[in-house]
């Protein structure tokens, strides 16, 4: 009997840790796949790893800000050159506080001042996700901001003017779907980074958020409730153009065509939708109508888009739904500032693939066939035809081009 009840001890102490050993993989698996959803959300992706690498999240691609270049680290658990060797709490002392490993501060090009929004067990399973992805051996010099920009001293007086730390806080007033957009919104979408216009000092202005911004040769458009470029777009027409790069008006490329791909495609229809619903109740400024667009630069104008523009667009402009952007109501071409708009004249774009919209048609490059004159003559008429946009000047179109062969080269 002893024997017995000594065996069942033993099995049943057995079993016990097996059953501890289970639920803690359970547990740490779940941790896991919350991370690679929250690291998708937050986007790591685009920043992290470089276009077209076998090693993702393994640093080094070039980060263009108004101050000059930084590059992005290695985020692999590598314990020589990436956060291998962190601790959980140095981590989250990065990502929501801005702070580095030796104490000092980083630069506003990791989104700390969003990602502090998030909660800190969302972070805790960002990292644990970045434990699980390959580790890389990749050293990179992140800073490489000119001086005395690349002293990380004045981040101190930046951080007292422009970052607010704390989790987000729900609204007791708005629904569940609407707070949850708007803690993806405002926290690991980080959307104000690109969307929201910024000071001379690179901050945003909080009394504009998600009002718009040039950035990388790119306009992020004003994103508020609809009374700007996105005065017709439906919550459902947000929804569907973050899950797929596409939508009935528009189709992504560039810099938002890479925050489709990496990030919201791989976001559940609940959450895109959330985004959205969030997104239509920000209020914004009434667009303000220019139609000073001088007669005969829109003949000529005109008469170039009839030629080059129509067989894809139509000549009313109305484009192909989910595949050729509708000029009308595509965001960037009534906005005040005509960069997108010069910079797909001049190089072409390649809308966005997903998964749910598999075709993504690439407009081509128009820079080899048009002189300066003319592509502000055709961008003044896509942008007064169809909207009430600022014109464009032949120096505007000459700026652009020597500013895109400066990228190339």
């Amino acid at each position: 009997m002893r024997r017995a009840a000594q065996f069942a001890f033993v099995m049943l102490t057995f079993a016990v840790g097996v059953s501890k050993a289970m639920s803690a993989d359970v547990q740490n698996f779940a941790a896991v796949e919350r991370g690679r959803y929250l690291a998708a959300a937050a986007d790591c992706g685009s920043c992290h790893t470089v276009p077209g690498s076998d090693h993702p999240f393994s640093g080094g691609r070039p980060i263009e800000t108004p101050f000059g270049v930084l590059v992005a680290p290695n985020i692999t658990p590598d314990r020589e050159t990436g956060i291998g060797a962190w601790t959980d709490e140095e981590f989250d002392a990065a990502a929501r506080k801005g702070m580095r490993r030796d104490g000092k501060r980083l630069y506003p090009a990791m989104p700390f001042p969003y990602f502090a929004r998030m909660t800190q067990e969302d972070v805790k399973d960002i990292r644990a996700y970045l434990s699980t992805v390959e580790p890389v051996h990749n050293s990179v010099a992140a800073n490489q901001l000119p001086f005395p920009l690349n002293q990380r001293m004045a981040m101190t007086v930046w951080d007292k003017l422009y970052f607010k730390p704390g989790e987000f806080m729900e609204q007791r007033n708005k629904s569940k779907q609407w707070n949850r957009g708007a803690y993806l919104v405002e926290g690991p979408g980080h959307c104000g980074a690109c969307h929201t216009p910024k000071t001379v000092l690179g901050g945003d202005k909080s009394d504009k958020p998600l009002q718009g911004y040039t950035l990388q040769g790119w306009v992020a458009p004003d994103i508020t409730s609809g009374q700007g470029p996105l005065a017709e777009w439906s919550a459902d027409d947000l929804a569907q153009y973050l899950k797929t790069g596409h939508n009935r008006f528009a189709a992504a490329a560039g810099l938002m065509g890479e925050v489709v791909e990496l990030s919201t495609s791989r976001l559940s229809d609940d959450d895109t939708k959330a985004m959205a619903a969030y997104l239509k109740d920000v209020s914004g400024p009434k667009a303000a109508a220019d139609s000073s667009a001088d007669a005969h630069v829109m003949a000529a104008g005109g008469a170039i888009y009839q030629d080059l523009c129509s067989a894809c667009h139509k000549s009313d402009g109305s484009g192909v739904p989910n595949l050729i952007p509708n000029l009308a109501h595509a965001a960037t071409v009534n906005t005040g500032d005509p960069t997108t708009v010069l910079r797909v004249i001049l190089q072409g774009a390649q809308s966005v693939a997903t998964d749910k919209e598999p075709t993504g048609p690439a407009m081509p490059a128009f820079g080899w066939q048009l002189n300066d004159v003319q592509v502000a003559a055709v961008a003044t008429y896509v942008r007064n035809h169809w909207g009430k946009a600022p014109p464009v000047s032949a120096d505007q179109a000459k700026k652009e081009r020597a500013a895109l062969d400066a990228r190339t080269n």
